[in-house]
C-alpha cells in the first residue's frame, strides 16, 4: 500500500484494528498490570534528611561467639531510611525487644537528628516501643515540674505511623533498602561470622556504599556529576578507603 499511497496515521489505524480483533487478542494476550497509585504526601514533600523516616528490621545474622565452644549469637540489623532523600542508617542490635530498638533509636537520633515522623510495619516490637514513647511523652507532659524540661521533651515528640496488618507493599521503600543491604552483606561475608565490633564496621561501610548510590540523571551531557543521598548528608559522596590487596602476601 505504501508503494502507491501515503496513508496518514497508518500505523495507529493498524494497531487499533489489531487491538479490537478478538482472534489477534487471543493469539497474543497482554497481561493485566496493576495500576500504580500516587505516592504518599510524605514521600514528595521536601524536608531535611531523616525528618520522615521508615524503619525495619533485617536478619537474623549470626555473630562469632566469645568462646570457641559457645554457640553463635544472634543479632539483627535495624534499618532507618529517609523518605525524601532515600538515605539509610544501619544499626546493629542484639534482639527484637522494645528496649533494644529504643536504644538503636536513641543512637539514630543522636547522629541523624530527631525525626518528626516514623513509619514502620505492624510488628510487636515496634508496638511496644510506640506505647513506651507515648507513655514517656504523656508522663513528661503531666509532670508538675514544667519549664524548660517540659518544653524540650514536648518538642522531642515523635509521630508514629504503623502500617495496616498484612500490607507489606506499604513498606516498599525500606523493603528495597533491606534487599540491597542483605545483598551487600552476603557478597562481602558469605558464611563468615564476625564479632559484634567487626560487624558494626562492615555495616558502616555498607551504609556508606548505599548512601553513595546515584539518583537518576538527565540526558544533558554537561551533567558529569551525579547526586547521591550522601550529598544531602555531608555535601559529597561517601568514598570508602579501599582495603589493601593481601592475596599475594
Amino acid at each position: 500500500m505504501r508503494e502507491e499511497y501515503w496513508p496518514l496515521n497508518g500505523r495507529r489505524l493498524v494497531r487499533s484494528i489489531i487491538r479490537n480483533c478478538i482472534q489477534c487478542t487471543r493469539a497474543h494476550p497482554v497481561p493485566v498490570r496493576q495500576q500504580f497509585g500516587q505516592l504518599p504526601t510524605a514521600r514528595v514533600t521536601p524536608s531535611r534528611p531523616f525528618a520522615v523516616t521508615g524503619v525495619d528490621y533485617a536478619g537474623p545474622i549470626y555473630l562469632k561467639a566469645i568462646h570457641k565452644r559457645a554457640s553463635p549469637t544472634k543479632a539483627y540489623i535495624c534499618l532507618f531510611v529517609c523518605f525524601v532523600t532515600k538515605a539509610v542508617h544501619l544499626e546493629l542490635v542484639h534482639d527484637l525487644s522494645a528496649a533494644a530498638f529504643l536504644a538503636a533509636l536513641r543512637r539514630f537520633v543522636a547522629r541523624r537528628g530527631r525525626p518528626t515522623q516514623l513509619y514502620s510495619d505492624n510488628g510487636k516490637n515496634f508496638i511496644g516501643a510506640k506505647n513506651e514513647l507515648h507513655q514517656l511523652y504523656h508522663m513528661l507532659n503531666d509532670c508538675t515540674e514544667a519549664g524548660r524540661i517540659q518544653q524540650s521533651c514536648t518538642d522531642a515528640h515523635i509521630i508514629w505511623h504503623l502500617n495496616p496488618p498484612k500490607t507489606p507493599h506499604f513498606g516498599g521503600l525500606w523493603e528495597a533498602a533491606v534487599k540491597v543491604a542483605k545483598s551487600q552483606l552476603y557478597r562481602q561475608l558469605g558464611n563468615s561470622r564476625l564479632s559484634f565490633e567487626d560487624m558494626t564496621t562492615v555495616l558502616a561501610e555498607i551504609e556508606a556504599a548505599m548512601n553513595s548510590r546515584p539518583v537518576p540523571m538527565t540526558e544533558d551531557p554537561e551533567d558529569y556529576s551525579v547526586i547521591t543521598p550522601a550529598h544531602f548528608l555531608i555535601g559529597s559522596s561517601m568514598h570508602a578507603v579501599p582495603d589493601p590487596n593481601v592475596r599475594g602476601i
